[in-house]
């Protein structure tokens, strides 16, 4: 089994990224939806209800992930903690899901989407690490679409590794400024090359 990790930063369009991989074949772990399940664990809400206070919870009697996002980016300390409770768990998460399909689809590309997979030190996880850029008023704006204002935006970037430090890292790349036929078009010619990494490493 052959494991990439996916990466960027907020607002870049991995999520579009990682639909278009699993369409072409890949399996797809998407570390966003992760968090969502943990969020309704019991365990984990009371993890965050001790850092973040009860105010954290909705009506929904759920965390609100935009309440705790308003508090981690204009805390660090807070940002830390959260990471350090979460980060852990997502990765059990991931494991233990490779795991289970590792015999079965051996000849399989997998694709995590990570966000914050440099800044935690996860490159040697991966195979191969693609990272999807955009410039950061392009960033700003799809921010702005999802209800996030421009300070808050430049907040959120400001707090992650440079994009530029993140296309060094990489090997490969995902330029996103453009439609989405031309995206498309980009993740097609890296699938491609990633599952002939894949059947040079079976070979080696």
């Amino acid at each position: 089994m052959f494991i990439a990790g996916l990466t960027g930063n907020f607002g870049i369009g991995k999520s579009y990224v990682l639909s278009v991989f699993k369409s072409l074949g890949s399996i797809v772990i998407d570390s966003d939806a992760i968090v969502d399940r943990l969020l309704k664990d019991e365990k984990v809400i009371n993890e965050i209800k001790n850092l973040v206070g009860n105010r954290v919870i909705g009506d929904d009697g759920l965390p609100d992930r935009k309440y705790i996002a308003k508090k981690i980016f204009s805390n660090n300390r807070l940002r830390e903690q959260i990471e350090a409770l979460l980060h852990p768990l997502v990765f059990m998460e991931i494991d233990s899901f490779i795991d289970r399909i590792k015999n079965k689809d051996k000849d399989r590309l997998v694709v995590v989407e990570v966000p914050l997979l440099f800044e935690g030190d996860y490159r040697d996880r991966f195979f191969r690490v693609i990272t999807v850029h955009t410039t950061q008023r392009t960033a700003i704006e799809r921010l702005k679409d999802k209800g996030i204002s421009r300070n808050e935006a430049l907040r959120r970037l400001k707090i992650q590794m440079p994009i530029k430090i993140k296309k060094k890292l990489a090997d490969y790349l995902i330029d996103n400024n453009g439609p989405k036929q031309r995206t498309r078009k980009q993740v097609e010619m890296i699938y491609g090359s990633l599952i002939q990494d894949m059947r040079e490493q079976q070979a080696s």
